[in-house]
């Protein structure tokens, strides 16, 4: 039996959204080394700031300045950074009340080690070098040695409480209004038996399904099990190459790093003698001629072990009785 496969698989899909003028005032203060929180109905200063009332719904825009030192309410210890997160040596991850908030920050600590944290030790915040306005500003945070802060409001306001929230504009030169944010995972992927048989098969160009024992459906890409009658699938079946389109969609927004033209057609598609369809670009032809029901083969470039598209074949369309239970 073939040897089940592993591959390291990235996800990354890095998108830009924009910003409403509560989430702009708090990302624009963060470069200017000023943090902001919302009052809501209830009078608590949430940090960071919401743009609704986590209580009543309503929208909230009163905005105000609150300290850059504060109090750790829990924590967690990271003995081993990953990629992407704040500091390269190990650290805690801590919930931080700053003073003059009714509400908790997520950030990283820098400690020399587990003991050095602890649930209502004082610390401020440490300042990135280059700031544009991103969470990232906030480098981290560190033990709080007393030292004088240099913006925000003191720390303490005489009442035993956490510090006297300033009323703030939220208006600065050169706004911050929209955001990239990245989104990665790293992961390693075992497709199992069955699909690592699908991937080899397609090292030699060929396209190998499973038939279910019991209702006799074969499926593509296999899964191991038959979805329909839970049972184990262990026949192998050659199928199509050729198959025939079941339905489609144009795209027509450009993804990074890919370097297809926009408008292009993804299609799901029937291969012969498989009763399932899977989904793959459609080339060889404008995207507005792509039908329900055109034939279809698969284009391999290079050594690739997946087709690159699907282009027609030139037959006559398949009717559609003959692919309407696999739309």
């Amino acid at each position: 039996m073939p040897k089940a496969l592993t591959a390291p698989l990235v996800v990354e899909f890095p998108f830009t959204r924009s910003l409403g003028p509560v989430q702009s005032a708090f990302l624009t203060g963060l470069r200017e080394r000023t943090v902001l929180g919302v009052t809501a109905s209830d009078g608590r200063v949430v940090v960071p700031p919401a743009e609704y009332d986590p209580v009543t719904a309503e929208e909230i825009r009163d905005l105000v300045e609150v300290g850059t030192s504060g109090t750790v309410t829990t924590w967690a210890w990271n003995p081993a950074p990953r990629r992407g997160q704040p500091l390269t040596t190990p650290f805690a991850w801590v919930l931080v009340r700053l003073d003059g908030a009714d509400t908790a920050l997520l950030h990283a600590l820098d400690a020399p080690g587990p003991d050095a944290v602890r649930t209502g030790m004082r610390v401020r915040i440490r300042w990135a070098p280059q700031r544009t306005g991103a969470i990232t500003d906030i480098a981290c945070f560190e033990p709080d040695d007393g030292a004088a802060e240099e913006s925000g409001p003191a720390p303490d306001d005489g009442t035993g409480g956490a510090g006297r929230p300033v009323p703030h504009s939220g208006e600065f030169a050169d706004p911050v209004t929209g955001i990239t944010a990245p989104a990665r995972l790293d992961y390693t992927y075992a497709p199992g038996r069955a699909q690592s048989r699908y991937l080899q098969a397609l090292s030699d160009h060929r396209i190998v399904g499973e038939r279910c024992p019991s209702c006799r459906k074969v499926y593509v890409p296999p899964r191991g099990a038959c979805p329909t009658c839970g049972v184990a699938t262990d026949t192998q079946v050659e199928v199509g190459p050729r198959g025939t389109v079941t339905t489609f969609c144009i795209v027509n927004i450009k993804a990074k790093n890919l370097d297809i033209e926009v408008p292009y057609v993804y299609a799901h598609i029937a291969l012969d003698g498989a009763d399932l369809a899977l989904h793959a670009r459609i080339g060889g032809i404008p995207y507005d001629r792509v039908r329900m029901g055109l034939r279809v083969e698969p284009v391999w470039a290079g050594d690739s072990r997946f087709p690159d598209h699907y282009r027609p074949t030139g037959e006559p369309d398949a009717g559609y009785d003959s692919y309407k239970e696999l739309i």
